[in-house]
């Protein structure tokens, strides 16, 4: 009996053996996981030391998909290397991100995350299936006193408001081209949202732009706002977009050149939209065009580059009995449709 005792605790003894090494192998396998796991961050890409790195988060390239969509000219004058290494460096960032395709089901699912805020208005809403959408550039165009900056103001209030009503208690930062912004008008929506008006202006970061470089360097600072200061920005306004390219660039021999610094422009808005998924609404000028013998002869300015480069395009005029009439003539899986609505003091509302 005591030969059989001492036989089941060796056994046993050998069996707890067995599964701490068990444990063990469980545990570095764990380990080998997590160091794969580790994420690959601009400062592992061969080539790329501390004061590369630097430059680069200092030009905007301060993570692996802005480098993999970067152009080689654009990161060899960023970082003050040779194209030949641009290359390299941004042929490894694309290997290490998943830059392939994916099913239309992975897309919708993506598709989840997209937010929309209120414009006031359930018609004008209505039209844009819940408001305007994040990730995207949305273009309103129409003459003065059409209400392109008072849906601009609405839209920077109702960003702050919580989900239930219609916002996504986000901030918003107004690009101010035209000297339009009024705080006391966003004192007044506030007041109508149901907003406290003092808070509502901390949330609404203004820049006043000059000119279309000041412009343009704008929009690179909104993205240092979100990486580097962590604010919850949601929603990026300007106003007016073709404004400053309207006045420095005149007559036909500057078109061109022009068009190629708007095109910059609207892709730099359109890579903030959808790195942060952050609603980018844009007001836009119009011209009138005499060889129009039929039907509405306004037109927005900037042409196609600006047309191609905003997924929603709203025409804006005066309707009616004091009355605005918003037209979506453009939108990815939209009809064309019109509502119409009203500009109160407390908000833009169906009447």
């Amino acid at each position: 009996m005591v030969v059989e005792e001492i036989v089941v605790e060796e056994n046993i003894q050998e069996e707890e053996k067995e599964e701490e090494k068990e444990e063990e192998k469980e545990e570095e396998k764990e380990e080998e996981n997590e160091e794969e796991k580790k994420e690959f961050t601009v400062n592992d890409l061969p080539g790329v030391g501390p004061a590369t790195a630097e430059k680069l988060s200092d030009a905007g390239f301060d993570t692996l998909l802005s480098i993999s969509v970067a152009s080689n000219s654009q990161l060899a004058d960023a970082a003050g290397i040779s194209e030949s290494v641009a290359r390299k460096i941004i042929q490894i960032a694309r290997s290490e991100m998943d830059m392939g395709f994916e099913s239309g089901l992975e897309l919708l699912e993506k598709r989840k995350k997209v937010f929309k805020v209120t414009t006031g208005s359930k018609a004008f809403d209505e039209i844009l299936d819940g408001g305007f959408e994040a990730g995207c550039i949305s273009e309103c165009y129409g003459q003065y006193g059409s209400s392109k900056t008072q849906i601009a103001n609405a839209l920077a209030v109702n960003v702050q408001l919580p989900k239930d009503k219609g916002g996504i208690e986000g901030m918003a930062v107004y690009i101010d081209g035209e000297g339009a912004f009024r705080p006391e008008r966003i004192k007044q929506l506030a007041a109508g949202a149901g907003l406290d008006p003092h808070e509502t202006l901390k949330n609404i970061k203004v820049a006043r732009a000059f000119n279309s470089d000041h412009q343009m360097i704008l929009v690179d600072k909104v993205d240092e706002m979100i990486t580097k200061d962590n604010l919850p920005i949601k929603l990026v306004i300007v106003d007016s977009l073709t404004s400053h390219f309207r006045a420095e660039f005149i007559g036909r021999g500057t078109l061109s050149e022009r068009q190629q610094k708007l095109n910059n422009h609207m892709h730099a808005l359109m890579r903030l939209a959808s790195k942060h998924n952050l609603i980018v609404y844009v007001t836009n000028q119009v011209m009138a065009k005499p060889d129009t013998f039929f039907g509405d002869p306004t037109e927005a300015i900037g042409g196609n580059i600006v047309g191609h480069n905003s997924t929603f395009r709203i025409y804006l005029r005066r309707g009616k009995k004091g009355s605005r009439v918003a037209k979506l003539v453009d939108a990815p899986n939209l009809p064309d449709a019109e509502a119409m609505f009203f500009v109160k003091e407390e908000g833009i509302r169906d009447d």
